[in-house]
Protein backbone atom coordinates (compact mmCIF):
# COMPACT_ATOMS: atom_id res chain seq x y z
CA UNK A 1 0.00 0.00 0.00
CA UNK A 2 1.44 3.34 -1.00
CA UNK A 3 1.11 6.26 1.34
CA UNK A 4 1.62 9.92 1.30
CA UNK A 5 4.98 11.49 2.07
CA UNK A 6 3.65 13.92 4.77
CA UNK A 7 1.88 11.05 6.18
CA UNK A 8 4.83 9.84 7.12
CA UNK A 9 6.03 12.72 8.51
CA UNK A 10 3.49 13.20 10.60
CA UNK A 11 3.60 9.61 11.69
CA UNK A 12 6.88 9.84 13.01
CA UNK A 13 6.55 13.45 14.53
CA UNK A 14 6.14 12.02 17.98
CA UNK A 15 9.45 8.82 17.24
CA UNK A 16 11.64 12.22 16.08
CA UNK A 17 11.06 14.42 19.26
CA UNK A 18 11.15 11.52 21.49
CA UNK A 19 14.90 10.64 19.63
CA UNK A 20 15.61 14.64 19.86
CA UNK A 21 14.50 14.72 23.81
CA UNK A 22 16.62 11.81 24.29
CA UNK A 23 19.50 13.09 22.75
CA UNK A 24 19.16 16.62 24.53
CA UNK A 25 19.55 14.94 27.71
CA UNK A 26 22.63 13.03 26.87
CA UNK A 27 24.02 15.72 25.69
CA UNK A 28 23.73 18.10 28.59
CA UNK A 29 22.83 16.09 31.71
CA UNK A 30 25.44 13.06 31.13
CA UNK A 31 28.65 15.42 30.70
CA UNK A 32 27.14 17.59 34.19
CA UNK A 33 26.84 14.25 36.06
CA UNK A 34 30.47 12.88 35.12
CA UNK A 35 31.97 16.21 36.13
CA UNK A 36 29.95 16.99 39.22
CA UNK A 37 30.90 12.58 40.29
CA UNK A 38 34.71 13.07 38.88
CA UNK A 39 34.69 16.84 41.28
CA UNK A 40 32.73 14.56 44.55
CA UNK A 41 35.51 11.65 44.33
CA UNK A 42 38.38 14.35 43.83
CA UNK A 43 37.03 16.15 46.92
CA UNK A 44 37.17 13.22 48.87
CA UNK A 45 40.80 12.02 48.07
CA UNK A 46 42.09 16.26 48.88
CA UNK A 47 40.01 15.48 52.29
CA UNK A 48 42.00 12.06 53.23
CA UNK A 49 45.38 14.30 51.95
CA UNK A 50 46.57 10.68 50.71
CA UNK A 51 48.85 11.63 47.71
CA UNK A 52 48.34 8.50 45.97
CA UNK A 53 44.69 9.02 46.20
CA UNK A 54 44.51 12.25 44.80
CA UNK A 55 46.98 10.97 42.01
CA UNK A 56 44.10 8.18 41.10
CA UNK A 57 41.21 10.48 41.80
CA UNK A 58 42.81 13.59 39.24
CA UNK A 59 43.71 10.81 36.92
CA UNK A 60 39.41 9.59 37.53
CA UNK A 61 38.47 13.08 36.74
CA UNK A 62 40.59 13.83 33.62
CA UNK A 63 38.67 10.63 32.06
CA UNK A 64 35.58 11.50 32.95
CA UNK A 65 35.71 14.77 31.85
CA UNK A 66 36.84 13.53 28.39
CA UNK A 67 34.19 11.52 28.53
CA UNK A 68 31.58 13.60 29.37
CA UNK A 69 33.02 16.05 26.22
CA UNK A 70 32.95 12.84 23.81
CA UNK A 71 28.92 12.45 25.15
CA UNK A 72 28.21 15.94 24.42
CA UNK A 73 29.15 15.48 20.76
CA UNK A 74 27.11 12.45 19.98
CA UNK A 75 23.97 14.36 19.12
CA UNK A 76 25.90 16.80 16.84
CA UNK A 77 27.53 13.42 15.46
CA UNK A 78 24.02 12.26 14.62
CA UNK A 79 22.32 15.51 12.91
CA UNK A 80 25.30 15.36 10.83
CA UNK A 81 25.69 11.64 10.17
CA UNK A 82 21.40 12.13 9.37
CA UNK A 83 22.51 15.25 7.08
CA UNK A 84 25.11 12.96 5.02
CA UNK A 85 22.78 10.17 4.63
CA UNK A 86 19.81 12.51 3.33
CA UNK A 87 21.92 14.29 0.49
CA UNK A 88 21.50 11.96 -1.32
CA UNK A 89 17.38 12.36 -1.14
CA UNK A 90 17.15 16.08 -0.36
CA UNK A 91 13.60 16.41 -2.09
CA UNK A 92 10.91 17.39 -0.25
CA UNK A 93 10.12 14.69 1.34
CA UNK A 94 12.87 13.20 2.77
CA UNK A 95 13.59 11.95 6.48
CA UNK A 96 16.10 14.47 6.83
CA UNK A 97 13.53 17.56 5.91
CA UNK A 98 11.12 15.99 8.57
CA UNK A 99 14.16 15.49 11.41
CA UNK A 100 15.05 19.03 10.35
CA UNK A 101 11.36 20.37 10.90
CA UNK A 102 10.25 18.34 13.76
CA UNK A 103 12.38 20.15 16.09
CA UNK A 104 11.24 23.82 15.24
CA UNK A 105 7.44 23.16 15.18
CA UNK A 106 7.39 23.29 18.68
CA UNK A 107 10.05 25.91 19.23
CA UNK A 108 9.29 28.51 17.34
Amino acid sequence: MLFMISDYCTELSPVINFLKAVLKIIQWGIPVLLIIMGSIDLGKAVMSSDDKEIKGATSRLVKRAIAAVAVFFVPIIVDLLIGMVGDADANEGSFVKCWNDNGRKGNT
